[in-house]
């Protein structure tokens, strides 16, 4: 099992700036890849960034130059630095996992830290 734990959240205001983390724990060693999701109040789940094993990075295309994702290996923890922040922005960001598998693969999930930006 993978246990996700998000933090850094809060309450920030427009154009400034946050850094969530995310501390992986569990059977952590298969893991292959981690990003970050972000929901809006009425909008769909939608991906913000993610990363592999081999620190190749993926953004959304609307938030590139905005929010850059990184890893620290020593402290398994996954970070979204967030930049030049947006009412937009507001949302409950989730942390992600991923396991590949044979023929599959898995996906953990955390709870969830919510990011407020305000006018």
């Amino acid at each position: 099992q993978v246990q996700l734990v998000e933090s850094g959240g809060g309450l920030v205001q427009a154009g400034g700036s946050l850094r969530l983390s995310c501390a992986a724990s569990g059977s952590i060693g298969s893991i292959n890849a981690m990003g970050w999701y972000r929901q809006a109040p009425g909008k769909q789940r939608e991906l913000v960034a993610s990363i592999t094993s081999g620190e190749r990075t993926n953004y959304a295309d609307s938030l590139k130059g905005r929010f850059t994702i990184s890893r620290d290996n020593a402290k398994n923890t996954v970070y979204l630095q967030m930049n030049s922040l947006k009412p937009e922005d507001t949302a409950v960001y989730y942390c992600n996992a991923r396991r590949l598998g044979m023929l599959t693969y898995m996906d953990y999930w955390g709870k969830g830290t919510l990011v407020t930006v305000s006018s």
